[in-house]
C-alpha cells in the first residue's frame, strides 16, 4: 500500500490526536464466555492495517520519522493505545506506567584534534572528558579483558557486541577510565544506541559515545603501531519520562492472570511498523474484540517502552512486582514482529527440545498450545526458535515466570527447508527491512499477520477460560529456575551470537 494511501486513510479518520474520540471503538456488553473460535474469527486485516497506518503517521510526524522511545512518535503511540483501551472503562482498568531514562542528546569525539562523528548513548550521563586513548582487547565483557591495563585518567576504546554495552562501561569505570568510546561491529552508524542496562547506583556509568566500525578500527591500528592518541569525549543527555501501557480486565479471577505483551517503540532508523507495530496492533485489536466476552481468568495486556534499548520497559515493570504479584501471573506471552514479509511461523522453544534451553514450568505447555493451534486448528506448518530472552519475555524468565510466544522472524536467513514449509525466498532475511527505514505499512505480509494475530487470539481465549494443563505455582522452584536461566543466557551471550540490542 503506497504512502499516499496511508495519508488518505488517516485523513478519512481525521487526525488521530485531534479527533481521538472518533477513533475510539464503542463499548459493548456481551455475557458470553470467550471462545477461541469466535475471538479468532473477529480478527480482520482491514482493522489491523488501519491501525498500522495511524502508527506510521505518528512516526512520520516525528523528528527522525520514527517511534523511538521518548520521541514524539512514541508518545503519540502510547497515548493512542491508552485511549483505545480507555474507551472501555467498564471492562478494563488501564494505566500509563511512567519510568525515566537518560536519552543521549549529542556526542562530539575528537582524536588528536581530528573530529570523528560521534553518536550519543541512551542511559549514559552527560560529560566532557579527555585523556589518552587505550584499546581494550577482546570484547571487554569480562574483568579479565582488562587485566594488566591501567585506565586511570584514560578513555577506553572497546568493540561493540556479545554483552550489553553497559557491562563494558562499568568495567572500564572500575579500572579508572574517565570515558568510553565504543566502535560498531558492523556497517552503519550508532544512531539510537543504548547501554542496554539500567545503571547500578553502586557502579555509576561514565560518559560514553559511539563511533563507526571504520573509525574504530582505524584508531586500533594506530594504537597498535605505538601512536599516542589524545581523545576528547563530550556528551549531552536529557532525562525523559516514557511509559508502559498496562491494561487488565475487571472481570475474571484477579489472582490468576494470563499476561500478553509486546513493545510499542521502534528503532531510530524508521517507523517500525513490523518491529513492533505489528505485535502492538495485534494486541490492541484483540483487546478491543475481547470486550464482547466474559473471562474466567483476568487478562492483562502490556505494551512495553524501550525494548529496542535493552528490554528496559519490561525490566522496569518486573522490578516493581513483589513475589505475590509475580505469582499471580500464571503465564506471560510476548509477541514481537507478527508480519515479516519473508515470514516463518516460529514458536519459542519453551520445552528445550530444539535448543536445550527450557523456561519455567508452564513454558513448555505454552509452546504445546501454539503447536496445537498451527498444526490442528490452522493446519499450517510451524518451526521453533531459541528461547533466549531476546525480547521482552526475558525479564519474566529471569523472575521465574512461565513464558512463551511466537514470531515471524527478524534478520535471520530463511532456509531452503523453511522455503518449502512457508513459501517466500531461501537465503533472504525473514524481514529485509529489519531495523531499517523500509519497515513500513507497505512491507507487511498480511497473510502472516492475520494468522499470527489469530494464534494470539487463540492462546488468549484458551487461558482466559482456564489454566487447566499448566503446572501449579512453586515460587521456590521458580527462583532456582530463574538463576539457572541467567547462567544459561550468559553462556549464550559469550558463545553463540550477538544480541540485537548490544
Amino acid at each position: 500500500m503506497a504512502v499516499w494511501k496511508s495519508i488518505g486513510a488517516l485523513a478519512a479518520f481525521g487526525a488521530a490526536t485531534a479527533n481521538a474520540a472518533a477513533l475510539r471503538p464503542q463499548a459493548r456488553s456481551y455475557p458470553t464466555l470467550v471462545e477461541s473460535a469466535e475471538l479468532r474469527e473477529s480478527i480482520d486485516i482491514d482493522a489491523l492495517v488501519a491501525k498500522a497506518e495511524i502508527f506510521q503517521s505518528f512516526a512520520y510526524r516525528s523528528e527522525g520519522k520514527n517511534r523511538l522511545v521518548a520521541s514524539q512518535g512514541h508518545q503519540d503511540t502510547v497515548n493512542y493505545i491508552h485511549d483505545q483501551i480507555a474507551a472501555f472503562p467498564d471492562y478494563y482498568t488501564v494505566e500509563k506506567q511512567p519510568w525515566e531514562l537518560l536519552v543521549g542528546a549529542g556526542a562530539n569525539v575528537t582524536a588528536n584534534n581530528r573530529t570523528i562523528e560521534g553518536f550519543a548513548t541512551t542511559l549514559a550521563p552527560a560529560g566532557d572528558v579527555s585523556g589518552p586513548l587505550v584499546a581494550i582487547p577482546n570484547l571487554a565483557c569480562n574483568a579479565s579483558d582488562f587485566d594488566g591495563i591501567d585506565l586511570t585518567g584514560s578513555i577506553a576504546l572497546v568493540h561493540r557486541g556479545v554483552c550489553e554495552s553497559g557491562i563494558k562501561n562499568r568495567l572500564a569505570a572500575a579500572k579508572g577510565a574517565l570515558g568510553v568510546v565504543i566502535y560498531n561491529n558492523g556497517e552503519g552508524n550508532l544512531k539510537g544506541y543504548s547501554l542496554s542496562l539500567f545503571e547500578d547506583p553502586a557502579t555509576p556509568y561514565i560518559p560514553n559515545a559511539g563511533i563507526t566500525q571504520g573509525e574504530g578500527e582505524g584508531l586500533v591500528a594506530l594504537l597498535s603501531i605505538g601512536q599516542k592518541i589524545h581523545v576528547n569525549v563530550k556528551t549531552d543527555a536529557e532525562l525523559k519520562t516514557t511509559y508502559n501501557v498496562n491494561a487488565q480486565t475487571k472481570g475474571g479471577d484477579q489472582d490468576n492472570v494470563i499476561h500478553i505483551s509486546g513493545h510499542s517503540d521502534s528503532v531510530a532508523a524508521g517507523p517500525g511498523i513490523n518491529d513492533n507495530g505489528s505485535g502492538s496492533i495485534s494486541l490492541l485489536e484483540i483487546a478491543i474484540q475481547l470486550t464482547n466476552y466474559t473471562v474466567n481468568n483476568a487478562v492483562r495486556i502490556s505494551w512495553w517502552a524501550g525494548e529496542e534499548e535493552g528490554l528496559l520497559g519490561a525490566t522496569y515493570y518486573v522490578r516493581q512486582l513483589n513475589q505475590p504479584e509475580k505469582a499471580k501471573i500464571r503465564l506471560l506471552l510476548d509477541f514481537d514482529m507478527m508480519a515479516s514479509p519473508n515470514y516463518a511461523f516460529q514458536i519459542y522453544d519453551g520445552d528445550g527440545s530444539a535448543y536445550n534451553m527450557t523456561g519455567p514450568p508452564g513454558s513448555a505447555e505454552a509452546e504445546a498450545e501454539f503447536t496445537n493451534f498451527f498444526a490442528n486448528i490452522a493446519h499450517v506448518n510451524h518451526t521453533e526458535i531459541e528461547f533466549d530472552g531476546r525480547s521482552d519475555y526475558g525479564p519474566f524468565l529471569e523472575a521465574g515466570i512461565a513464558a512463551g510466544g511466537i514470531a515471524c522472524g527478524a534478520e535471520g536467513i530463511k532456509t531452503e527447508e523453511e522455503e518449502a514449509m512457508f513459501g517466500g525466498a531461501a537465503g533472504v532475511p525473514y524481514d529485509v527491512n529489519y531495523h531499517e527505514d523500509g519497515d513500513t505499512v507497505n512491507n507487511l505480509n498480511h497473510e502472516a499477520w492475520v494468522m499470527m494475530t489469530r494464534a494470539i487470539a487463540h492462546s488468549t481465549a484458551t487461558y482466559a477460560r482456564s489454566f487447566e494443563g499448566l503446572p501449579p505455582r512453586n515460587s521456590s522452584a521458580a527462583q532456582k529456575r530463574s538463576m539457572k536461566y541467567k547462567d544459561m543466557r550468559e553462556g549464550l551471550r559469550k558463545s553463540k551470537r550477538f544480541l540485537r540490542w548490544v
